[in-house]
């Protein structure tokens, strides 16, 4: 009888060491178990809260009229006053022809360009060519626009370069000042920034490319299927997650025009052509000391670009499932 009873309570004893431990317990084991990450993981949001949220209380600027010499909370509201002041201003026009203009066109040709960079590079067989193809192409994008500002000076120039070989092949008769020419502005920036970040923005196409099935290749050969043909069926249907998200990102920044490149490459002679609404921002904020009204264009911009987010994450989840959020 002895026995029985001290197996029977052996038996409920380990029955409840089998139980799982409450859900809480659980989660401040877990929690210690990957505390060094947790602790890194820490620092990232303290990083991101300090840094991108906090500053964000002077957003209120845009609705009050400050002075540099009085606190955010002792300067009067204004309400609307310097967003309408931006709609009204002369320059209103020009600087969104000039930011929307070189941001489309960027959008058009340089988005599709990295992917059938990537596309061609992948097909390439030989690893060695592969690797010096891909190395050259990205290696502009560790040089600022600073050091590649002033090569591209240097080659625009009357006695660069670029004139140097359009006069030997008799394709014009005599240099062309083209940085003080506004009719060569925006392809001067369109085409040197694609230079730029071709070979770079091919890196995730490339990288969504590699962990394509070899099955569906092998498939689609047993098939007849050739190289483009492959392109087209399998290898652009694998990857056009990867080519949405990275169109609803480059949609929503249609409106950055990237400031540093403009500022090194922009004079007073193709300023007609070169006033974006970053520089403008620039201008009117650091140079004349309106910051009320530069940080009403700022938000303006924002905003913008928050709506262009939205809609094209929506129509790219309606037309194949895929969005940010």
């Amino acid at each position: 009888m002895e026995l029985e009873q001290s197996a029977e309570s052996a038996a409920l004893s380990k029955m409840e060491n089998m139980r799982p431990s409450p859900p809480r317990r659980h989660w401040l084991r877990k929690l210690h178990r990957q505390r060094h990450i947790q602790i890194m993981a820490l620092l990232g949001i303290a990083w991101i809260i300090l840094f991108n949220y906090v500053p964000m209380y002077g957003i209120i600027i845009a609705f009050k009229d400050y002075r540099i010499i009085r606190t955010i909370a002792e300067a009067p509201w204004v309400g609307l006053e310097h967003f309408k002041a931006f709609f009204e201003d002369d320059n209103f026009v020009n600087v969104m022809k000039n930011t929307l203009g070189i941001s489309l066109i960027k959008l058009i040709i340089g988005f599709p360009l990295p992917i059938i960079f990537a596309l061609f590079l992948n097909e390439i067989r030989s690893l060695r060519y592969k690797k010096a193809i891909q190395t050259i192409s990205y290696l502009p994008h560790f040089l600022s626009w600073v050091v590649l500002g002033g090569i591209l000076t240097t080659w625009l120039a009357d006695v660069g370069i670029i004139n140097n070989i359009l006069l030997a092949l008799n394709l014009i008769k005599e240099p062309i000042s083209y940085l003080a020419e506004p009719d060569y502005f925006w392809g001067i920036i369109i085409t040197s920034d694609i230079w730029k970040e071709l070979g770079w923005s091919a890196i995730i196409y490339l990288a969504a490319i590699s962990s394509v099935s070899p099955d569906l290749y092998e498939a689609a050969t047993i098939d007849g299927a050739g190289r483009f043909q492959k392109m087209w069926y399998v290898t652009l249907p694998s990857i056009k997650g990867t080519i949405s998200i990275l169109f609803i990102l480059a949609v929503s920044g249609v409106l950055n025009s990237n400031f540093d490149q403009i500022l090194v490459l922009r004079n007073a002679l193709n300023e007609s052509a070169s006033n974006v609404i970053d520089i403008y921002v620039y201008q009117t904020g650091m140079l004349s000391g309106r910051f009320s009204y530069s940080t009403a264009v700022g938000l303006f911009k924002s905003v913008i670009a928050l709506i262009l987010l939205l809609i094209a994450n929506s129509v790219t989840k309606k037309l194949n499932n895929t969005s940010l959020f």
